[in-house]
């Protein structure tokens, strides 16, 4: 009897089987099929066209506040409390400040006695005057000091109710300049506090006297229509639109000599607190009106060598560089003033996948889907 005869019997089983799996192992394996090739890439297209097109132009400027109140010590005094939070909206007439008054309260005091007697007197004489007891100089001067005790007590009063300091304006106010124990308003009036009014809220910006003048040239010849709406749009410093919408109130109409600018002043509701005075902002506003304006959306737009181009599908949908020149804005897209007829496919979205010469699948744009970054793709030198 064989005693390896049961161990090995398992283990040639188990051979043949793995060889059996195994005889096609040398084949090489089978490729892709005819339809296997990769498809174009998809890109995102749209189809200009010509259209009425109100043109707009962003300017730099920074945020002032509407109103501006100088809190100031009218009295002289030391400081007492500070009856406020720093940083906080403080009403007008509100006490901010309390300066020690004893001295005022005395005066006052005083000024209210004096009158006192000075009425008594004029009491006294009144009866006396008909029958000669006193002259009529005498009773003048009575008269005459009941006023000056009148107005007397007036500036007392004044001073005593100066001691605590009010709000003149409703507003953001900031950090207070002075603490108490502070003695104030020996010689001058003492800047305690700053109060802002920012609901609404100012934007100062300028406009080149040059850009003015030919707006005004297009307009009379009749190129341009002169902008429907004095309404316009605020640009925070992240490039977000702010969602209140402003206008226009104020323009001075005299060039600055030292610049070359037009001052433009802009109004915004404020109630959030959003904006703050000194932040930069920019302001979009309308400019004029175009009837039959191409417009192509800000990112379709590239430079190169030879200068500004887009990307359009072409022959056998093949993308195809086409130089163009931009004639202004018209909110975020571009006014294109030469280049463009109209009913071309412009590549917007996927341009790193749009080399000239490729064959792409254009698809119609999204606004709302995201953007594909990449950096600006250069036409080929031609051949």
């Amino acid at each position: 009897m064989n005693l390896f005869a049961k161990p090995f019997a398992p283990l040639l089983l188990l051979i043949s089987l793995l060889s059996a799996c195994g005889g096609g192992a040398g084949k090489p394996a089978a490729g892709p099929g005819p339809g296997g090739a990769m498809p174009p890439p998809e890109v995102d297209v749209i189809t200009v066209g010509t259209g009425r097109a109100t043109l707009t132009q962003d300017l730099a400027g920074r945020l002032q506040a509407y109103r501006t109140a100088q809190v100031r010590a009218r009295v002289e005094g030391v400081i007492e409390k500070r009856l406020f939070e720093e940083g906080t909206d403080v009403k007008a007439g509100a006490p901010l400040f309390q300066i020690n008054a004893r001295t005022y309260k005395a005066t006052a005091a005083a000024a209210e006695a004096d009158l006192a007697i000075a009425r008594q007197t004029v009491e006294r004489y009144q009866p006396l005057l008909p029958i000669k007891a006193v002259s009529q100089q005498e009773y003048d001067i009575a008269v005459a000091r009941v006023k000056q005790s009148e107005a007397a007590l007036a500036r007392a009063n004044e001073d005593l109710e100066h001691a605590s300091v009010p709000a003149a304006i409703s507003g953001h106010i900031g950090r207070a300049l002075v603490t108490e124990g502070a003695l104030v308003g020996k010689g001058e009036p003492t800047l305690l506090a700053t109060i802002e009014q920012i609901d609404p809220i100012y934007v100062n910006f300028t406009q080149p006297g040059a850009d003015l003048l030919r707006l005004r040239q297009a307009i009379k010849s009749g190129r341009l229509k002169r902008a429907e709406s004095a309404k316009v749009e605020l640009l925070l410093e992240d490039g977000s639109v702010y969602p209140q919408a402003g206008k226009i109130f104020f323009t001075d109409l005299a060039v600055d000599p030292t610049t070359g600018s037009v001052s433009l002043r802009a109004e915004f509701a404020n109630p959030q607190h959003d904006l703050l005075p000194g932040m930069f902002a920019r302001i979009r506003f309308p400019e004029a009106m175009s009837e039959n304006a191409i417009r192509v959306p800000q990112r379709a737009v590239q430079s190169g060598a030879q200068g500004q181009f887009v990307m359009v599908v072409g022959a056998e949908s093949k993308a195809t560089p086409m130089p163009v020149k931009t004639g202004g804005m018209a909110g975020t897209d571009f006014i294109i003033a030469d280049g463009l007829k109209g009913g071309e496919q412009v590549i917007v979205n996927g341009l790193q996948k749009a080399r000239p010469g490729t064959v792409v699948k254009p698809v119609p744009w999204d606004a709302a889907a995201p953007l594909l970054i990449s950096p600006a793709a250069k036409p080929a030198d031609k051949k």
